[in-house]
């Protein structure tokens, strides 16, 4: 994956999934509430509340939860759909 690589939209798809657009057009559907329960966390946990987990913004052409991003992840992992 090239650096230039990055998200330019996010769809909040339901059961705390999201499907993801990158810049390339390369589409990836990534489960964030499998994430969260495989790692619980408080600083986490409260993202597994649809009505917050809706509120992620797209900041800098990643993803993130939170004003001072809570919850964020390498975007190598999410354009290969394999959050570790």
């Amino acid at each position: 994956m090239t650096q230039s690589i990055k998200i330019i939209k996010a769809e909040d798809i339901g059961n705390l999934q999201v499907l993801i657009h990158f810049s390339d057009s390369k589409q990836q559907t990534i489960d964030i509430g499998d994430f969260i329960r495989r790692h619980p966390h408080p600083q986490y946990n409260k993202y597994l509340d649809p009505k917050r987990f809706r509120k992620f913004s797209i900041e800098n052409g990643n993803i993130v939860w939170g004003k001072n991003w809570d919850l964020i992840f390498p975007l190598e992992q999410l354009y290969s759909g394999n959050l570790l």
